[in-house]
């Protein structure tokens, strides 16, 4: 049975327990009310992000002097008296250290009533917005919000973040803005000028101390003009990114994987990527399950290599979503073939294979030494002239029985039965340890583990209801045994390979 790719809509945002908006307060007029360390802080920090602060205050002290005497950036004035409802006129933003809840109270409503955003420190029931963790890289600026739950927790992400973002990004950003009306003048298009800021990314993570130039800017730029020449606005070039998904758990993501995600137009996914993977990509980005989804409903492979084709000639940065690696029984050959045919520029990102993913999970070596000379991967299905055969026919049945050797198998569970029979009759030892792992790195991960010749029988009591790799081999003996499925193998043979 076939079906038709299917586009998959943006899933609407979570809940947020605050909307993380950025003041622009260049300039305009804000109101600090009150004398304290906290009033005095806040007060700061509109100054440092521009503002004309007017700070109330009867008793001024030495440091809200000093601050007066040399702010950040805006100017703080100094009222050496109590703030009134009329102070709060034509104001930008408002900001209050009270005493109590009936000074906050009154704080609040002078400055609603005036259109005015308020915020009372400490106090968040009277709160419009609230100031947040803040690490500084301007004009690159993270804020960070508990939502008043944790401010200490707030802090230590701030301070962890802090320490992976460089302080040289503040000139790579600085730079950014002054060069961004060179790059619109340009009037590249939409491809050409995201392909711009990706490389200035790029090289700003890669060299983050280093003080940008105009023969940065240069460098940058050269490429640019030159790919685009001759064509018009809508004549983009689209390419095509086959992007490892690695077994399930988001985390296994390489960081080249999460670029590709976070810059693609369109990411066609097979129906095993696990769906949180899709949470890298950009929010606008188009999302089209082609989900091949083994011995059930699928898109044929030729639709998806017209689709992805199709969509590249329209300009788009195409990303073949595969689960695992895109080169271990992923059908990239097929769909590289297809870009080639078709001129488009194609790239592969891997990703970690299903068989590691489960090994370093189960905490065994797949080599283990004297007990496993290589390892092999095989397919328990193959497809013939466009249906599935029940076992692939050109396994070499003796290296699978082969006592020295760990063979993983994906795709097992339909020809599994026969599979096993196969291999037992070519040799290997019905006895030999087998663990089935189920939505392998996945946080609803499933081993079953014992010895293979009992292992079809187990799982077809418990039939899974996701993807699931089979490995066999003496170097799972100890996770079986310590799994109480099987009495301890012969071991003996170990000491064989060391």
């Amino acid at each position: 049975m076939s079906r038709t790719p299917s586009e998959i809509k943006a899933t609407r945002m979570a809940p947020l327990a605050r909307l993380p908006a950025f003041f622009a307060l260049e300039g305009k007029r804000s109101v600090v009310a009150g004398g304290s360390a906290a009033a005095i802080w806040k007060a700061e920090l509109l100054s440092a992000a521009g503002a004309r602060v007017e700070v109330f205050a009867p008793a001024a002290d030495e440091e809200l002097r000093a601050l007066s005497a040399a702010p950040p950036r805006g100017e703080v004035l100094i009222q050496g008296r109590r703030w009134t409802a009329s102070d709060l006129s034509g104001a930008a933003i408002a900001v209050a250290d009270c005493a109590d809840d009936q000074e906050a109270a009154a704080f609040a409503a002078a400055a609603r009533a005036a259109g005015v955003p308020v915020n009372v420190i400490d106090r968040p029931a009277f709160c419009d917005f609230a100031f947040g963790a803040i690490v500084n890289r301007s004009p690159l600026v993270i804020g960070i919000s508990t939502d008043g739950a944790a401010p200490v927790f707030g802090q230590a992400i701030r301070a962890k973040i802090e320490a992976l973002i460089p302080r040289g990004f503040s000139r790579w950003a600085d730079a950014a803005r002054a060069w961004r009306p060179r790059v619109q003048a340009l009037a590249l298009p939409f491809r050409g000028r995201r392909g711009f800021w990706e490389k200035f990314a790029a090289r700003a993570s890669a060299a983050p101390e280093h003080e940008p130039t105009d023969a940065d800017l240069e460098a940058l730029l050269a490429p640019v003009p030159a790919q685009y020449a001759g064509r018009d606005a809508g004549q983009e070039i689209g390419s095509v990114v086959l992007v490892g998904a690695g077994p399930g758990d988001p985390e296994l993501l390489t960081l080249l994987a999460v670029r590709a995600l976070q810059s693609a137009d369109v990411i066609l996914f097979d129906a095993l990527v696990a769906p949180d993977i899709l949470d890298f990509a950009r929010r606008e980005a188009r999302k089209m399950l082609v989900g091949k989804t083994g011995h059930k409903v699928s898109c044929r492979q030729d639709d998806i290599n017209a689709l992805m084709i199709s969509l590249a000639k329209a300009g788009r940065r195409v990303v073949r979503l595969k689960g695992g690696d895109p080169m271990i029984f992923g059908r990239a050959d097929e769909e590289l073939a297809a870009c080639r045919a078709a001129g488009i520029p194609a790239e592969v990102v891997p990703g970690i294979t299903t068989a590691q993913g489960a090994a370093s999970r189960l905490l065994v070596s797949l080599t283990r030494r004297g007990q496993a000379r290589r390892v092999q991967y095989i397919t328990g299905h193959a497809t013939i002239d466009g249906r599935e055969a029940k076992l692939p026919a050109d396994i070499d049945w003796s290296s699978v029985a082969d006592p020295a050797v760990t063979t993983v198998v994906y795709m097992p569970i339909k020809t599994l039965p026969e599979l096993v029979a196969t291999a037992v009759q070519a040799g290997l030892d019905p006895a030999t340890p087998a663990i089935a792992v189920e939505r392998a790195t996945r946080a609803d991960e499933r081993v079953i583990a014992g010895a293979i010749g009992g292992l079809p029988e187990r799982l077809a009591a418990e039939p899974p209801s996701g993807p699931v790799v089979l490995m066999i081999g003496r170097v799972f003996g100890d996770y079986v045994a310590a799994a109480g499925q099987e009495p301890q193998p012969d071991l003996a043979a170990q000491a064989l390979y060391r």
